[in-house]
């Protein structure tokens, strides 16, 4: 089972990205982007990419420049997540056949992202519209373009977004903050995974 939760690793270190990595996929988190302000970012996508691309979608988040997705690609990432609606990153994301999921928070930004061929859609922070602001803007969105919430969403509240049309959700520091162990991220992620799982269909 698939479960459109990403996993946010902001600040890991190279050393822990393949033990956390591990904990968040045998948990059931199949997505992880590493945000380029993290140490040494592309090694960890590097190292995480060889190791578990086959079992995971792996890449960065806070992409910020066409310069980032090349580096991104060549560290064997499939996945660019940027906290803004950068038309170049998008046009280099789709170049390279990557997945792009740019910052979004109006209507205006999600349309120009689906007009430069976005994968689907990152409403942040999403606190800031709340469910009811994503609801309407979902009631003109295209149905076939996924949206996920990120900021300010976790387990208590993934109904409420879900029944509003978010398809899934970006979890940072809920999963990941550093000083953390493998073992306590993959706790944290089991706790997600059963609040997914909960869902209603």
């Amino acid at each position: 089972m698939t479960r459109n939760i990403i996993a946010i690793l902001r600040g890991i270190t190279p050393d822990e990205a393949l033990p956390v990595a591990e904990a968040l996929i045998t948990a059931g988190v199949t997505t992880i982007e590493v945000p380029l302000n993290s140490p040494d970012p592309f090694d960890s996508i590097a190292l995480m990419a060889k190791e578990f691309g086959e079992q995971a979608l792996i890449g960065a988040g806070t992409v910020l420049s066409p310069d980032n997705v090349d580096r991104l690609a060549e560290a064997g990432g499939r996945i660019v997540v940027s906290p803004d609606c950068n038309i170049a990153v998008i046009d280099r994301t789709v170049a390279l056949g990557l997945q792009s999921w740019p910052g979004v928070l109006t209507p205006t930004e999600c349309f120009a992202a689906i007009r430069a061929g976005a994968t689907g859609l990152k409403v942040f922070p999403s606190f800031l519209i709340g469910a009811e602001g994503l609801a309407a803007m979902k009631a003109v969105l295209p149905p076939e373009v996924p949206v996920y919430a990120v900021g300010g969403v976790g387990p208590s509240n993934f109904a409420e977004w879900r029944k509003a049309g978010a398809e899934g959700f970006g979890i940072g520091s809920a999963l990941y903050k550093p000083g953390l162990t493998a073992a306590e991220v993959g706790e944290r992620a089991k706790g997600m995974v059963a609040a997914w799982d909960a869902l209603p269909a």
